[in-house]
């Protein structure tokens, strides 16, 4: 098995990366995706927020998360914020690794790509001092700063205010680049994305 840490800033080409790797064959987990399950009505994970924070964080019609709630209560609140993660990030590591698990039990030479946005602020996964990193390659999608934030007009109607702000809350591209084994350069066209995408699964495959 081959694992690969997909990552880059907001707006910066991500999913279009995936899902290439996806039409190759890879089989892709989405971080997000984890997160949303992993505090889905009646997982255990929503189980411990709402012992932790309270059944006033539940929809009482359907039992979901209250997002709205929830983040009422930890917004601003470092404690809080901190006792949130603590619930939420080990649930979406228990998913990861039954998906990466089963990807490996149906085909042990599987490439997986694991898309984490947050991959350099988190540290998820890199190598430390005491245990080597996780993945076998790590890969940045990366577009300049304008045109990602042209892309958040565009596409997410922020403002370019808002746009600016959500680029600037992230890690910077000098900082994703230091941890890439290969960078993606997303600011072409879509062909020439694919390309890319083709190029590194060949010599991954090769």
């Amino acid at each position: 098995m081959t694992l690969i840490a997909l990552t880059g800033g907001i707006a910066s080409g991500k999913s279009t990366i995936r899902e290439r790797f996806s039409e190759l064959g890879a089989v892709v987990i989405d971080a997000d995706q984890l997160a949303r399950e992993a505090v889905a009505a009646g997982s255990p994970g929503l189980g411990k927020i709402a012992t932790e924070f309270g059944a006033g964080v539940l929809d009482a019609a359907s039992g979901s998360l209250n997002r709205s709630a929830l983040g009422e209560r930890v917004f601003g609140d470092a404690d809080a914020l901190a006792k949130l993660n603590a619930i939420v990030h080990p649930e979406v590591r228990r998913l990861a690794a039954a998906r990466i698990a089963a990807a490996i039990e149906a085909d042990p030479y599987a490439v997986v790509v694991y898309e984490i946005p947050l991959l350099v602020e988190s540290g998820h996964g890199m190598a430390t001092d005491d245990a080597p990193a996780t993945w076998d390659h790590v890969v940045v999608a990366e577009a300049p700063t304008e045109l990602r934030a042209e892309r958040l007009r565009l596409l997410r109607g922020l403002s370019q205010e808002e746009a600016d702000k959500r680029i600037a809350s992230q890690a910077t591209d000098a900082e994703r680049r230091a941890v890439a084994d290969t960078v993606i350069d997303t600011s072409g066209s879509l062909q020439d994305t694919i390309e890319q995408v083709d190029a590194l699964w060949n010599t991954l495959r090769g």
